[in-house]
């Protein structure tokens, strides 16, 4: 299992130019139009080259996250969960 660690929070009007893949790529498997102004959450999943993508809005609660990191093998680290929690 792989652990999922925040790289950081940002509007999508903000985000760093080397996610912006990473971004596409998730709208587009959710059908998703982004919002300007929409929290972003990036996750980088370690052992990997990869990042993991949560629009903040499409969540309920933490539960709902760690479910679909499951999906791909990957779990929360502690301080990474806490700090989404602040932001559900």
């Amino acid at each position: 299992m792989f652990i999922a660690t925040l790289v950081g929070i940002f509007k999508y009007n903000e985000l760093p130019e080397k996610y912006g893949p990473f971004v596409q790529y998730k709208a587009s498997l959710d059908d998703k139009t982004i919002k300007e102004d929409e929290n972003i959450a990036i996750l980088n999943i370690s052992g990997t080259e990869s990042y993991h993508v949560i629009f903040l809005d499409s969540y309920k609660n933490i539960q709902d996250i760690k479910g679909e990191l499951e999906e791909v093998d990957a779990k929360l680290n502690y301080s990474s969960q806490k700090i989404l929690e602040e932001h559900l």
